[in-house]
């Protein structure tokens, strides 16, 4: 028999029992529903774990803290060396595999003036080299430090809007228009106290960047080169206190941090062994990642089971259907054999029927989930993310479910070989109907 007689005549059994076959192929819709939208919800939770933890940084970015507890991999407390974070500690990490860029950082409380305003603030100096390594946020305005410019203040989107005037009973504020209007920076912060006797040194800020929003932490900081950093901060420690002075002084011998980027993110986590090794502790989100995508792919198991166990009724129901359809078609069986018709073809024409099932019901499936992923990501994801954290945090981007590509062509193909092993026990038996005894049969 020609492969297209077969596929003619397949079709049309189908047809014939219209309800039969509307019901069966039903049945295959609700399991591969099942499985996809199950499955996207499962990928849509992980994306969006992933989503939360990137916007607070790169995930390929490793921090050594000062002072930290350092812990092994299995959760024991270990004693911390007392070693400085100089550029010894500096050097010593470049060393390490697969570290890409190593930046020492230092991190002071700082004013900025513009007329009679002021904001209080937390400045970051850094290796002008390491802004774009660190995946700092793209520039609304002005440039970034270069080895002939070292001199740009970075300051985050939200800087502008904490300005007030300290003299006005309401403290009074102000948006500041740092592409527009004039500052001046000073270290006369709440670390250390001023000598009352020395006046307090402002730098007139020449050259300015803004970041762009980003809902981290570069919104409400400012970045400078580190040694722009120091050529001014060494100014200021001479206005303070005899006292305060030796403490700055020693400070500013070590770094408060070492940021780290690493090349890959899968490397983060052997690094970050290597710096333990070395005595100091170190963080990354890449660890506050790995147990939700854990807890992600359980959840993904979970839900494709629930998936799963719908498609093992529906490959019942198919071979239900295929039985019944043996039982109701065994003369026509006879005659097919009679007329010389082989064995295998008669065992081709039920497995293409069981096929056909599991592939019209697989298409099906996933026509509708892509219109329940839809409506869940239109009408349940803002629910569900407002019950979860009250709106807080939110991304209009982030969706509840998510399909890829490769999601319903799996399933589809998943349908149909579902169908397939259904219909091969009924075209299995079909083949051992004995043709006399079928011819004899009303």
């Amino acid at each position: 028999m020609r492969i297209s007689d077969l596929m003619k005549m397949g079709l049309k059994n189908l047809s014939r029992r219209k309800a039969r076959t509307a019901l069966t192929i039903i049945g295959v819709v609700i399991g591969t529903l099942s499985i996809v939208i199950m499955i996207s919800i499962g990928i849509g939770m992980n994306t969006s774990f992933r989503t939360q933890v990137m916007e607070l940084g790169s995930l390929t970015t490793v921090t050594i803290q000062k002072n930290a507890a350092i812990f092994d991999k299995d959760g024991n407390y270990i004693n911390s060396k007392e070693q400085a974070m100089d550029d010894n500690l500096v050097n010593q990490v470049k060393q390490i595999e697969h570290v890409k860029v190593v930046s020492p950082v230092i991190y002071r409380s700082a004013v900025m003036y513009s007329g009679k305003y002021r904001s209080d603030f937390q400045i970051f100096a850094m290796d002008y080299n390491a802004f774009k390594e660190f995946g700092f946020p793209a520039l609304t305005y002005g440039s970034m430090p270069t080895a002939e410019n070292k001199d740009v203040f970075l300051v985050g989107s939200d800087v502008g809007m904490n300005f007030y005037n300290p003299g006005s009973r309401m403290y009074q504020q102000k948006q500041i228009d740092f592409s527009k209007d004039k500052i001046k920076l000073s270290f006369n912060g709440w670390d250390y106290q001023m000598d009352p006797k020395k006046k307090e040194k402002k730098v007139q800020l020449k050259d300015i960047a803004i970041m762009e929003k980003s809902n981290n932490e570069y919104d409400w900081n400012c970045y400078v080169d580190i040694s722009f950093f120091m050529d001014h901060y060494k100014d200021y420690i001479k206005t303070l206190k005899a006292e305060d002075r030796k403490k700055a002084e020693k400070a500013l011998r070590n770094y408060d941090q070492i940021r780290i980027n690493v090349d890959n993110i899968k490397n983060v986590e052997e690094v970050q062994d290597a710096i333990t090794d070395l005595g100091y502790a170190s963080e990354s989100l890449s660890m506050y990642l790995k147990p939700m995508e854990e807890t992600s792919k359980m959840l993904q198991l979970v839900l494709g089971g629930v998936g799963a166990v719908a498609m093992l009724v529906s490959a019942i129901s198919i071979a239900n259907t295929m039985v019944m359809s043996i039982y109701e078609r065994t003369k026509e069986i006879g005659v097919m054999k009679v007329l010389g018709c082989v064995i295998r073809d008669v065992k081709k024409l039920f497995l293409f029927e069981a096929a056909m099932i599991g592939l019209f019901g697989g298409i099906i499936g996933v026509i509708i989930s892509y219109i329940a992923s839809f409506c869940i990501n239109k009408f349940g994801a803002p629910i569900f993310s407002s019950i979860m954290n009250n709106g807080w945090g939110q991304n209009e981007v982030t969706k509840f479910s998510i399909i890829p590509i490769w999601l319903p062509l799996l399933a589809a193909g998943f349908a149909m070989a579902v169908g397939i092993l259904s219909g091969y026990y009924p075209a299995n038996r079909a083949t051992k109907i004995s043709a006399i005894e079928a011819m004899k049969s009303e």
